[in-house]
């Protein structure tokens, strides 16, 4: 296997998601594993006790080693893309922004080489999200709107990423809950079990003080899955009549 190209385990486990920061506690370490697995390919065996970020198992070295080989490489989308792609997720599993920005430079760099590439379009969607999420940076929202907008403009029925979109609305500050509804309901309208569409469309609801319709979307968010995280809060939230911010 080409020692450039992370395991497929890395991009099957986290595809799809966005806003990382905001839902990088749901990861589990396979994925951690998965990333040390690539970083370890053709590494000599002199280097193989060579430190490791706590408990999260790979070594700042090795990660900056592959970000030079990038580097060093330009021109070679495919490593760009998938080195991007994996640090991008990985940065959200570690909750760390600089190397958020060093992901976002790679799909940066990978969405120059080729403009139409729909997976860096929307990771790059997804890390300039993150960015403003972290940072409290709404020029970062809107960087995120203008990316998934590329994104959506060559497959428009896509729930996911009709929803990342929705999410930069409601996370923004001050956030257009207006635009939210707008889009939330527009991706369920393409799935109507889009899971993460019916999380926050309640929570917008329930923002709005529209307690009928955050219970009518509770329903059908439970109806979804029945376990989901945000189920119990929201199901207070609503029984309560209160908004509860979240920290």
């Amino acid at each position: 296997m080409n020692a450039k190209l992370l395991t497929v385990g890395i991009l099957a486990a986290l595809a799809g998601l966005a806003g990382g920061f905001l839902l990088a506690n749901g990861l589990n370490r396979s994925t951690i594993n998965s990333l040390k697995t690539q970083l370890d390919q053709k590494k000599p065996a002199s280097n193989s006790t060579s430190p490791q970020t706590g408990d999260m198992g790979v070594d700042p070295a090795e990660i900056k080693a592959k970000i030079a080989e990038a580097d060093a490489n330009p021109n070679d989308l495919t490593f760009q893309k998938s080195l991007g792609r994996g640090l991008y997720r990985f940065a959200t599993i570690k909750k760390d922004p600089e190397l958020l920005e060093e992901a976002k430079r790679l799909l940066i760099r990978a969405n120059t080489i080729d403009p139409n590439d729909f997976e860096v379009i929307v990771d790059l969607g997804n890390a300039y999200f993150d960015t403003g999420y972290f940072r409290k940076d709404p020029a970062s929202f809107k960087l995120a709107r203008d990316t998934y907008g590329k994104a959506l403009s060559s497959k428009p029925n896509d729930a996911d990423v009709i929803t990342d979109l929705a999410l930069t609305y409601y996370v923004d500050e001050p956030g257009d809950l207006k635009k939210a509804t707008e889009e939330f309901q527009k991706a369920l309208k393409v799935d109507p079990k889009q899971e993460r569409a019916l999380q926050f469309l309640t929570a917008t609801y329930v923002r709005q003080s529209d307690w009928a319709n955050a219970q009518k979307t509770l329903e059908l968010l439970k109806a979804a899955n029945a376990k989901n995280d945000s189920i119990a809060d929201l199901t207070t939230q609503i029984e309560t009549k209160t908004y509860k911010p979240q920290p």
